[in-house]
């Protein structure tokens, strides 16, 4: 009999830290896992009629006639799981990580299944949590109008090995949650996942210009509302990484809101032209597609810092926020005094943010100008003061040691000119981090943060400051709030995450953070040397090894020595615990 090619629902499954485990007890760990499939695992799957392809020691591979079966059978292992594991220490529960995929297999005359289909649910399967289902795109189409679930939206990612980038769900269960009927009760991952009554994205704002290269100055236009908002500890204010991935798309309100989990969005456009400028806005709810304001403000271009104050109290009024006398004075936008300096810093800023050496370079030299043509002007210095840090850290400058010196004078100089940008203290706890002066850079952080609550590099700068300080519990917290600002965070987050549960000796959680940032990042060398570093402390010799090779195959010059001297740990046994971790493995430079 020859192949045969058909659409299936695969669902691939696996025990976490399975090696560990079997390390520790192999008859025990085999007796449990064992049990679980006699109990649990097969019942379930052929109560909806799936069929299993085939067992690994630690997994399976299964069929099923919809993504709906498919779905459902998971829930209820992952749930009968959670049940199984109550009691029980955290080391020693089996957790079980699954991924499902609709899509082409190709069945063979065995009975086996081949294919992109059956490659794409093992590399789900390879990134969710513990605990949690991960499903492609595709599959989430399938069942998305059945479940009533807050799934998290964990965007395009490259998977090893599959062409095309693919957009993935994140569903986390556990005991009890509502859902439509004929669909299995889970629980959302966490209450920040619903939208709440005050909570705001503002897209990035098109340009209507006809010409493209004022596009930096709408995206600036939008960024200075997101920074203004930001402010308002009575609102949650999504990230400007997160808004701006919706640039140049034609979306739906409602579906951005569904997506970033937020009640309310803001779209606009400007035109710019000569010396006048043209802002439309609009305030729509999501959840309803309603209008709650909309306004068309034309000005002369001197008259921007106005318009940009006008949108922002508008939408305090549409929402009726209560704000105090020292919210309305910190709410306004902090003006240059030259529109060329203006001018310069939104198109220097945009240059920076893209985080490349060249578009650094060019950043800086823009932003150096707009401090030539306004000293006064604050953000231009702080954001001048990350352009040097980042030349700091990422070697990108003749003088290292020069970068430094310039970014303190500058993010420095920003604090002094206006105590009040929560932009400058940022910039000011960055530069105190690389400093090793970590009580300086904490203090920083919290008052970017108490100026701007919303502000998610404050988040993200006390996480880091307080991980180096030994306090990675603490840090935990600031990354997962920042991870909430900005859902589509960048994929170092996933290291910083990573890192402070490594350093709390949590590696099982580490490894799942680790291999999600790989999945996004295949080429960083410092999350496979902390990956390494983590299967070195469970014991994993063969994947430690694998992952330090592969670190030198990526940056031959990659030397520890130089990240134990740059890496500002005021505990230096903290960084040894990655050292330990490699050396259990066998692993030197």
């Amino acid at each position: 009999m020859s192949e045969n090619r058909k659409l299936a629902a695969i669902l691939a499954a696996d025990v976490v830290g399975y090696s560990r485990l079997a390390s520790e007890d192999e008859d025990r760990t085999l007796a449990r896992l064992r049990a679980l499939r006699s109990d649990l695992i097969d019942p379930t799957i052929a109560v909806h009629n799936g069929r299993v392809i085939k067992r690994t020691g630690d997994g399976a591979l299964v069929e099923f006639r919809s993504v709906v079966d498919a779905v459902r059978c998971a829930i209820e292992v992952q749930n009968g799981m959670v049940e199984r594991n109550a009691g029980v220490q955290q080391d020693r529960r089996i957790e079980f990580r699954i991924g499902i995929h609709l899509g082409d297999v190709v069945e063979e005359f065995d009975g086996d299944l081949m294919g992109d289909g059956v490659n794409i649910a093992s590399r789900l399967e390879g990134i969710a949590a513990p605990g949690a289902i991960c499903l492609s795109e595709d599959a989430y189409r399938q069942v998305r109008a059945r479940l009533d679930l807050s799934v998290s939206d964990l965007g395009n990612t490259q998977l090893k090995n599959i062409a095309e980038p693919i957009r993935i769900y994140s569903l986390q269960v556990g005991t009890a949650a509502e859902v439509k009927p004929g669909v299995t009760a889970a629980v959302a991952p966490a209450p920040a996942a619903l939208p709440l009554d005050l909570s705001i994205a503002v897209l990035p704002f098109v340009n209507m210009s006809g010409d493209a290269e004022q596009e930096y100055f709408a995206d600036g236009i939008s960024e200075d509302i997101i920074t203004a908002l930001s402010k308002l500890s009575q609102l949650f204010v999504i990230a400007r990484n997160s808004s701006f991935t919706f640039k140049g798309r034609n979306v739906n309100v409602q579906e951005v809101g569904d997506s970033l989990k937020v009640r309310y969005v803001l779209e606009g456009s400007v035109r710019k032209s000569g010396n006048k400028v043209r802002i439309t806005a609009q305030l729509i709810d999501a959840t309803t597609g309603g209008h709650q304001w909309a306004e068309r403000f034309d000005r002369d271009l001197t008259d921007i810092f106005a318009v940009q104050d006008d949108v922002t109290q508008q939408i305090v009024g549409a929402l009726e926020l209560k704000l105090t006398a020292g919210d309305q004075q910190r709410l306004a936008t902090e003006q240059a005094q030259n529109l060329e300096a203006y001018d310069c810093f939104l198109r220097g800023r945009e240059h920076m943010w893209r985080l490349t050496r060249e578009q650094n370079i060019q950043g800086r030299q823009l932003l150096q100008r707009a401090v030539d043509l306004d000293p006064k002007f604050a953000p231009a210095h702080a954001f001048l003061a990350v352009t040097h840090g980042l030349a700091y850290v990422n070697q990108w400058s003749r003088s290292p040691s020069k970068s430094l010196e310039q970014a303190t004078e500058a993010a420095t100089l920003a604090v002094a000119l206006d105590d009040r940008y929560p932009y400058a203290h940022w910039a000011l706890a960055v530069v105190n981090l690389y400093l090793r002066r970590l009580d300086v850079a904490i203090r920083e952080a919290e008052r970017a943060i108490a100026l701007a609550p919303n502000l998610v590099e404050g988040h993200e700068s006390l996480g880091n400051a307080l991980h180096y300080a030994g306090r990675s519990d603490e840090a935990l917290v600031c990354f997962e709030r920042a991870m909430a600002l900005n859902p589509y965070y960048p994929d170092i987050f996933l290291h910083f995450h990573a890192q402070a549960m490594f350093q709390l000796g949590r590696y099982e959680e580490a490894v799942v953070f680790l291999k999600r940032r790989l999945v996004r990042n295949p080429a960083t060398d410092i999350s496979r040397v902390l990956l390494a570093a983590s299967y070195g402390h469970l014991g994993c010799l063969a994947e430690a090894r694998g992952q330090w090779e592969e670190v030198f195959r990526i940056n031959p010059d990659y030397s520890l020595e130089h990240r134990r001297k740059v890496l500002p740990y005021k505990n230096p046994a903290d960084f040894e615990r990655i050292v330990d971790g490699l050396r259990k493995a066998g692993l030197t430079e």
